[in-house]
C-alpha cells in the first residue's frame, strides 16, 4: 500500500481538504461514489486518493454532471488507466520478446529478424526448369 492508499484522514479533516461539507462525504458513500476504509470501531478514515477522488466528483458536479453520470465517468476514467497499464505492459513483453529472438538468432549468425527465404512467384507461368521437364514437376 502506497502513502497515498493509506487511510489516515477523519472525516472532517477530509471534508475541508475537499473543500466540502461532511455530510456531502456521507452522501456520495452512500451513492456509491466513494468507499473510505474503516478502524474496527466502524469510523470512517480517508486517503489522499480519497480526497483527490473527491476533488474530481466536485469538478464534475461543477460541470453540470448528476450522480449516474459522474459515476459513469469514473468508472471509466478508471477503466482507461487499467487499459493504459496493460497496454504498456504488454509492449514491455514484446520488447523483452524481440530482444530476446534478436539476441539468440545474432550468436547463432542468422541476422536477425526477417524472412527466412524470399523467392518470386508469377502465377500462370510455367518455370523454365518446368518447361524443360515438359510441365511435370516430377
Amino acid at each position: 500500500m502506497t502513502s497515498r492508499d493509506q487511510a489516515v484522514y477523519v472525516i472532517s479533516v477530509a471534508a475541508e481538504l475537499a473543500g466540502m461539507h461532511p455530510q456531502t462525504l456521507r452522501i456520495y458513500e452512500r451513492r456509491g461514489l466513494l468507499q473510505p476504509a474503516r478502524t474496527r470501531g466502524g469510523d470512517r478514515r480517508y486517503s489522499e486518493a480519497d480526497i483527490a477522488r473527491l476533488r474530481r466528483i466536485a469538478d464534475l458536479t461543477a460541470a453540470g454532471m448528476n450522480v449516474e453520470g459522474i459515476r459513469r465517468i469514473m468508472e471509466l476514467e478508471a477503466e482507461v488507466v487499467r487499459l493504459r497499464d496493460e497496454v504498456d505492459r504488454l509492449r514491455l513483453l514484446a520488447a523483452q520478446a524481440i530482444s530476446a529472438i534478436d539476441a539468440n538468432t545474432s550468436s547463432s549468425g542468422s541476422g536477425g529478424l526477417g524472412p527466412l527465404r524470399q523467392s518470386v512467384t508469377v502465377f500462370g507461368q510455367v518455370s523454365p526448369v518446368l518447361r524443360r521437364r515438359g510441365g511435370r514437376s516430377d
